[in-house]
């Protein structure tokens, strides 16, 4: 019998495979697996994967793969409940039987209604022995943006500010002011790679000419969808999110078509572009999050500005705070933030502070009821 430390080590391992491409798997969830086999020598990893990047093949798949013939009488350690039905792929469910696996240990049922418990019946109808509730808190975590979206049908919401001493966001009329230093801003771009899509106001788009890509070296490919709430299409053609649409998808919401030979001109400008516009209520962040699920998108991060986020936050969408804190004041010309350390909103909990050089990083979670 495989005492409980030892299934936790190898979920663990699942799990790490699990991060490895969050946010580049489209709509499927980033999975772990690990498939482990004990001679009589110790358990052993003969085969691992994560879901690929695009969502195929999903890892069971690919871990069987790895491990050939030697899955037969091994022990399959998935962090997602194995796929029970035909989508582009045969079931992962049918895979892991087909290989004779002895045992499946999961983290977490998949509340995907064409799953939800389908997969470990068949595994258990096919006589493997099957466990669930190994670190399924962790699990949780690692899958909360695609447990989100398939639960309550939007992406998982992180807020990202950063915030001077004197608790300003910028400075009036300047654009962009650097409030952290490097290492902070290595980690956003890092967190940037593992975020399906990231979001800002129409002010800051203007104001900071931001690109919101990932700049990590090697990482380039995995920059979010962008977005841009824009009621009345100001974004410039000439900014830089236009001009890189090509590359790297951009999405205008804005409001209904007010008729006018202006607001088509903006419209056909941005479309001949790239850009992707979309008619969607500016002021009513759950449309957007509904319309965004649809898409397969399960994590958001909204990055500025003010305005932006206080709609968020008021509209009670946010799920995570990321409140960066500079060690500068701004002074009098500075934008107030709608955030700071001592003033954050009734229902959060303050989970862990990170330092970043001269930065702090405070990480509050929304607790929501059962």
């Amino acid at each position: 019998m495989v005492d409980r430390s030892e299934d936790e080590r190898f979920m663990a391992e699942a799990l790490r495979f699990a991060h490895r491409n969050l946010g580049a798997t489209a709509s499927n969830p980033s999975v772990g697996c690990v498939i482990v086999r004990n001679d009589g020598a110790g358990p052993k990893i003969v085969g691992a994967a994560v879901t690929a990047p695009g969502g195929r093949p999903h890892a069971e798949t690919g871990a069987l793969a790895v491990a050939g013939t030697l899955a037969r009488g091994a022990t399959a350690y998935v962090t997602l409940e194995p796929c029970s039905h035909h989508g582009k792929t045969p079931p992962c469910a049918d895979a892991l039987i087909a290989a004779g696996v002895a045992r499946v240990v999961v983290a977490i049922t998949d509340p995907d209604e064409r799953v939800a418990g389908r997969g470990l019946e068949m595994l258990r109808a096919a006589g493997i022995e099957v466990v669930t509730g190994v670190l399924a808190q962790e699990a949780e975590r690692e899958l909360e943006g695609y447990l989100m979206r398939k639960r309550n049908n939007r992406p998982y919401v992180t807020l990202k500010l950063a915030v001077s001493a004197d608790g300003m966001i910028g400075i009036k009329g300047q654009g962009q002011v650097r409030i952290t230093g490097a290492s902070a801003r290595d980690y956003v771009q890092r967190l940037r790679a593992e975020t399906d899509a990231i979001l800002v106001g129409i002010g800051t788009a203007i104001a900071d000419d931001p690109e919101l890509t990932c700049r990590i070296p090697g990482l380039e490919n995995r920059s979010p969808l962008r977005i841009v709430i824009d009621g009345d299409l100001d974004l410039p053609v000439s900014s830089k999110l236009a001009q890189t649409a090509r590359t790297v998808p951009v999405l205008v919401v804005t409001g209904e078509e007010d008729g006018s030979v202006s607001f088509d001109e903006r419209r056909q400008a941005l479309e001949a572009a790239g850009v992707e516009v979309v008619v969607c209520d500016p002021a009513a962040p759950g449309d957007l999050l509904a319309a965004l699920a649809t898409r397969g998108v399960s994590s958001l991060l909204v990055e500025g500005g003010a305005r932006t986020a206080q709609r968020f936050l008021n509209d009670g969408f946010v799920d995570r705070i990321l409140l960066f804190t500079g060690p500068a004041a701004l002074g009098e010309e500075g934008v107030p933030s709608p955030l700071e350390r001592n003033l954050i909103p009734v229902g959060f909990v303050h989970r862990r502070t990170d330092t970043f050089g001269d930065d702090l990083l405070d990480t509050y979670e929304y607790e929501r009821t059962p």
